[in-house]
């Protein structure tokens, strides 16, 4: 009986060893387990994620092969954020993605060890993720989705040069949404453009405050906002019934409605998470010293269709560009 014990506890350490190796803050184990965690559906984000994945194929790890991804939404409800990412840390995942601001902060607050990997927030430092954007200094790092501000108004400025009075509109609780709209008043103010704030808490504002906003100036600016990409029909269809044009900082809402964007590619943000994160479980990279990566180029989308609609002038020299370069809507 006692070698029976003695062969079982042989089993059992040898068991440990193979799957569950501790090796500075990451569990290695023969299948690698990665948490996603996103707050809702919504092309940009679905985008995100499927990126995610193929960047990860892309360096070796194969959803359901070699690696395992778990992925958890909250479709909307940042109460079940918190349920998730605490799911997500207490069943091992090796490494941790978040797409969102708040998905990411849900899953900050949940570990300060697994590795998280940040897949789409404009600004962690000013999110409170990292100590510093350049020199994250714990167990997050990430890839910011920071739109191209100044190229995004100069491009309205071609379809629109004799605009009086620009909007813009963002949720006040969205970090990313709060540090776009401050780049957007810093560049206008530079540019002499008069832009005019206005802010939601909620989707359930966007119809009416975008009504009186609509009222009041001649074309809409939206930052990266995942509350009115959840609701950008709402927008396009009041800005359409007093026939004002919507300039989005996203790709996808552009296909949704907007004019025209320089627009960070969501699928390529998420396949440099999707890299990132295979780095890590590699043990190439660790979050406390790499730095969150900016994907500062931004690729021209045109939406001629609705411009057409709107009766806009589009500028020859973007049109262009977009076919050759990014992409046209018809």
């Amino acid at each position: 009986m006692k070698r029976m014990y003695t062969v079982i506890a042989i089993l059992l350490t040898f068991l440990g060893v193979a799957y569950f190796k501790e090796n500075g803050g990451i569990i290695k184990q023969s299948k690698p387990k990665v948490g996603v965690l996103t707050l809702m559906h919504h092309p940009a984000l679905d985008q995100i994620y499927k990126g995610f994945v193929h960047g990860l194929a892309e360096d070796g790890y194969h959803n359901g092969k070699n690696i395992t991804i778990d992925y958890q939404n909250a479709n909307g409800d940042q109460s079940n954020l918190k349920t998730m990412a605490n799911k997500l840390v207490n069943e091992n995942s090796t490494v941790l993605f978040g797409i969102t601001t708040p998905a990411s902060q849900a899953l900050a607050n949940s570990t300060k060890k697994i590795p998280i990997v940040l897949g789409a927030v404009t600004n962690p430092q000013s999110a409170g993720l990292v100590k510093n954007n350049k020199r994250p200094g714990g167990n997050i790092t990430g890839i910011s989705d920071q739109a191209p501000v100044k190229e995004q108004l100069q491009l309205i400025h071609k379809f629109m040069p004799h605009a009086k009075t620009l909007g813009i509109i963002y949720t006040s609780s969205d970090s990313s949404a709060v540090t776009e709209y401050k780049e957007f008043m810093k560049y206008a103010k530079q540019m002499h453009l008069n832009l005019k704030a206005y802010s939601i808490s909620n989707s359930n504002d966007l119809n009416q405050v975008s009504q009186q906003m609509l009222s009041e100036v001649d074309a809409v600016i939206v930052p990266t906002d995942n509350t009115i990409a959840g609701a950008m029909q709402t927008l396009v269809k009041n800005a359409n019934a007093v026939n004002k044009p919507v300039f989005p900082a996203v790709d996808t809402m552009v296909k949704q409605g907007g004019v025209a964007a320089y627009s960070i590619n969501q699928y390529k943000l998420g396949v440099e998470g999707g890299k990132l994160t295979a780095d890590i479980l590699k043990g190439k990279k660790k979050p406390s010293t790499t730095a969150i990566k900016y994907i500062r180029h931004g690729e021209p989308v045109l939406n001629l269709k609705q411009a057409r609609k709107l009766g806009l002038h589009v500028p020859a020299s973007f049109q262009r560009e977009a076919e050759k370069y990014g992409e046209v809507i018809k």
